[in-house]
Formats: structure tokens, sequence, C-alpha cells
């Protein structure tokens, strides 16, 4: 890679020609995957089963390539296909579970099929059938009719365009809305993303049911994506960090849940570059963040199969800002990379009221550059980074430190300053304990009247027992609003009433992480000598315990002022 390409990357940013160097790594690495496939597929002849042989299938797909060598290899980088094989190899290291092993192998007949009809090539093969359908990746679904069992094969036969799997037909290439036993894969236009509730492989890992959206669904992602675009396109520079084009994200998988949720979720795998599964978006900036966010993390993905950064023990015990639990040195990078991505995107929306009618860009740009520069700085001391690993963190630093330069609204950072103390010392109270040794050690300084022992290194909380917790304070930071509540009278500024407050809750659900935060942020406000208490909340917890609960004694141990 060109070093003037990396540097533009490792900034967090990426011009059309730096991506387009990123996907001809991609292709490269996706048909070595592909090879490798092939070659155990090749030492298992007996793999598809009832789905026929792997030779003659193959034989179909390199057909379909020579003919239309373009439309074959746009099919061969979909992001369905690349998931598909990542999964095959997988289950083939035993390292994941699905189907009937020859129903993950026999979608290589899927593939086939699929490729005969965009290269308008005649096809003859066997090809697995889930539920009753046909799976054509990248172009929809064909429901059969009559479904026997789970898992069975039907004789599939192509002929100019026209596929016949038993006793139905369709043109896929010329059916583009639902009909009778025919689902297509619904474009989002004009982005050209296609919205992908069909595909088995659209999870991360594990093969899924279709989900069809219904039409009123579809059309309000069609709008809102239309509408990020839109939003996306008035920053000026379009290689900026935080920019994305429209064909950055070739697809979106909705993530369906039980119950619609307040809590957005989105996720992408290095698998498929250029794709992302998202909850429903709140709308047009909502979904414009994810798309960075996202994206963020394909760049990301594609250089690390270019490049070894770090090394990790895949140990997790980091603090990252934006996770409830602690995270491996890989998760840690990607973090980092992603939101330095988010906070040029709300950089880009600062003074823009059209985009950002609730003004809320220059906190969420405030707290963005501030939690990511603290990952990164844990990057550059704890990770044993390679040199391209430490050039690209070093890209990142300095973006991170033009930005905190740059000003914001100096009562706009502060509270972005207290929402990011607030997150860190609930996330300590959640995730770290003091050992034995450091328990024993306050409970002596108690017992004897001593000063407080010297701080040991906190220890991991045992696994599971720090569930996961939404932080609800830091939306009360960006907007604040009065109210009887502890966290409204924190965020604002009536420390003492919230102090009470959260001593009256801790009386009641004692070693609630919450109030237990809250106390410590609150008695923080109100008496500034205590505030270095935040840098272990863990510690204050375990004073606590040693003197019986009570808040005032336990800060009194800490600083010495009995």
């Amino acid at each position: 890679m060109p070093g003037r390409l990396f540097d533009e990357l490792a900034a967090g940013g990426g011009s059309e020609e730096a991506v387009a160097f990123l996907l001809k790594g991609e292709r490269t690495r996706r048909l070595l995957l592909l090879r490798e496939l092939l070659d155990r597929l090749d030492d298992m002849p007996r793999i598809l089963g009832p789905a026929g042989d792997v030779e003659q299938v193959w034989g179909v797909l390199e057909t379909a390539a020579r003919r239309a060598p373009a439309a074959v290899d746009g099919l061969l980088m979909s992001p369905q296909c690349g998931a598909w094989i990542a999964h095959m190899l997988r289950r083939l290291h035993s390292v994941a579970s699905g189907p009937p092993l020859w129903a993950d192998a026999g979608h290589l007949g899927c593939l086939a099929a699929t490729a005969s009809i965009v290269a308008g090539t005649d096809a003859d093969l066997t090809a697995p059938v889930r539920a009753g359908a046909l799976t054509l990746p990248t172009l929809g679904l064909l429901q059969l009719a009559n479904p026997q069992a789970d898992f069975a094969t039907v004789r599939v036969t192509v002929r100019a365009g026209l596929l016949t799997a038993g006793t139905v037909s369709v043109r896929p290439l010329d059916q583009d809305t639902d009909l009778p036993g025919w689902l297509p894969l619904r474009s989002l236009s004009p982005s050209g993303a296609t919205l992908d509730d069909l595909d088995p492989y659209r999870d991360l890992d594990q093969p899924v049911e279709p989900a069809r959206l219904p039409a009123d669904e579809f059309a309000y992602w069609e709008k809102t994506l239309d509408e990020a675009h839109a939003l996306l396109a008035r920053t000026h520079d379009p290689d900026a960090v935080g920019a994305i084009r429209p064909g950055d994200i070739t697809r979106i998988v909705p993530w369906i849940t039980e119950e619609r949720s307040a809590i957005r979720l989105s996720a992408s795998t290095g698998d498929a570059f250029g794709s992302m599964i998202a909850s429903r978006p709140d709308g047009a900036l909502d979904l414009a963040e994810t798309l960075v966010h996202e994206f963020q993390h394909s760049k990301l993905g594609a250089l690390l199969h270019l490049f070894p950064l770090l090394a990790d023990d895949r140990t997790e015990r980091f603090y990252a800002p934006w996770r409830a639990d602690p995270r491996h040195l890989p998760g840690l990078l990607h973090g980092a990379y992603a939101f330095t991505g988010v906070a040029g995107f709300w950089r880009a929306r600062m003074g823009d009221r059209e985009a950002d009618p609730e003004g809320a860009a220059p906190f969420h740009f405030a707290l963005r550059r501030m939690q990511t520069r603290l990952v990164v700085r844990t990057l550059a001391t704890c990770a044993d980074l390679t040199p391209t690993g430490r050039r690209l963190l070093d890209g990142l630093a300095a973006t991170l430190d033009r930005w905190l330069r740059e000003p914001v609204d100096p009562e706009v950072a502060a509270r972005a300053r207290a929402a990011a103390v607030s997150h860190r010392v609930e996330w300590r109270l959640r995730n770290l304990r003091c050992g034995p040794a450091e328990r024993a050690a306050l409970a002596r300084a108690r017992q004897d009247g001593g000063t407080p022992p010297s701080a040991f290194e906190p220890e991991l909380a045992p696994s599971g027992s720090a569930a996961h917790w939404e932080d609800t304070r830091t939306a009360l930071y960006l907007s604040p609003r009065p109210g009887p509540d502890a966290d409204a009278c924190l965020t604002t500024g009536d420390p003492a009433r919230a102090r009470d407050l959260y001593a009256a809750r801790l009386n009641d659900t004692p070693g609630d992480a919450h109030a237990l935060s809250g106390l410590l942020l609150a008695q923080a406000e109100a008496e500034p000598r205590t505030r270095r208490l935040l840098a272990r909340p863990e510690r204050f917890a375990a004073a606590l315990d040693a003197v019986g609960g009570d808040a005032g004694e336990a800060v009194r141990l800490l600083t010495g002022t009995r």
C-alpha cells in the first residue's frame, strides 16, 4: 500500500482511492479463502451429500465466470458470499455450528445457480432447500410448494436467465417486486445499498431464517437512508474523517428484536466488507452516524487483513468508554478507530442546525474526542504494537490531538467531561474489585485509625457478575432537565441534594453501582478536595464495606480526615 494512502486511513479518513485499494486487498483475500475452502471440500468428496458433487457444481460457476467475469466477480465479492465462505471455514475448523453440514456446504450450488443467472449461462445442478426456500445470494428467495423437511434438495435448471426449481420458475433479474413464491432482495434506491432480510448468512456467523420486513418498514428504511446520505453529503470534504460516500455501505441487515428497544444496536464483520447489521434507526441523523461508525470498522478490518498491527493475549481487561464490559486489545483498537470517525461525524455537524436541529453535535464531538483519545493512550502504553500499528495509532492520535485544541462552548465541554467521568466511574464499579489484601488493609486502617493504605492493583470482577448496563446519565448531561430524582439534581448543578438522594437509594439497595457512582460524583462536586476518589471508585466501594455502609466515614477513611 502506498504510504500516502495508509496515512490517510491511519488518520481515520480515507479517499476513494484508499478505499479502492482496501477493496483490492479484500478481493485477493476472498479468492484465497475460496481456494482454501475448495481444497478442503476436495478432501471430502461426499460432503455435499444429496446436494451433488463439488467438482460438477464448481464447473457451473467457472462456466459463468468465463462468460461474464465482472458479474461473477461481483457475486464473489458480495457480503453474502464472504459471510458464507467464512462460516464454512469455521465449520470445517469446528469453531461454528449450523444446519446439517451438507446443507451449509451445498450453498455452493446456490452461488453457482446465481452466477449462471447473472452471466446468462445454462446450468443443471442440485441445491439445498431450507424450510421450503431456495436462496439465490444477492438476488432473492424462491419459495417452493409443499416443503417436506427443514432441509432438502431440489433440482435446479437455468436457461437464458429463467430459473426453474421443482415446479416453480422465475426470472430473478426481471422480477424486483414480491410475487407468490418469489421474494427479491430489495434495493434501497437511490443509494444502491440493499436491505437484506433473506440471506441465511446475513448474521455475524450462525445461519438464520429469513425475516421479511413489511412494506411500510422497508419504506421507512429507504426514506431514512436517502435522508442520511443527503445529510452526509453536506460535509464539504468527502475524504474527511467521519465522511462516507453512498457506495461505501453496500448492504444493510435489519437487526430484528422481540420488541422495539430504546438501545440502538449495530455491528459488522471483517468477513463482509461494506455490510452492517443495524437496529431500526430513530431517524436520518441516527442512521448517518451508524453508517460512519460501521464503515470505520470495515476499513480497519481490511487493514488488519493486510497488516499485523498488534499482538494480543485475548484477555478482556481494558476500559472502553462505549462499552459496558472490559475489552481485549483488538476490540479496543476497533473502538478507537470507529469512534474517531464518529467524532469526525459530529464535528462536521456542528453549526448545521438543519442536520442537527437539537444542537447536540458540540456535546457529542467534545465527548467522543476526549474518550477516544483516552483509549488511544491506553493502546499506546499497553499494546504490543508492530511498527505499522504504531504508525496507525500515531495517525489517530494526531487527528484527535488537533481536534482537542479546537474550541467548544466551555459549558458544553464541561458537561461532556462530566459525562465521560460518570461513565468511567460506573464502569469501574461494575467491572473492578479491590482484592482481599487491599480490603484487609482498609479494615486495619479503620480499626487502628491510621492512614489509608497505598492503592493496590484492582481485580476484574468475576466473569458474568457485571450485567449489561445502559449509561443513562450521559443523556442527562447532554440535555440537563430539572427533576426530583438524584440524576437530575446531579446534572443540573445541585450536588448536595443529589448526594442525599443517592445515599437514600443505597440504604434501600446496598451495592447499587449506579447510585454509588452518583454518590461519588456528587461528593466530588460538592467537596472538590475529595475528587481524587473518582480515580479508584472500586476502592471507595471496599471502604464502604469496611465501615459498615457509612458513606461519610468511608470518605474520611480514604482522605485521612477522621
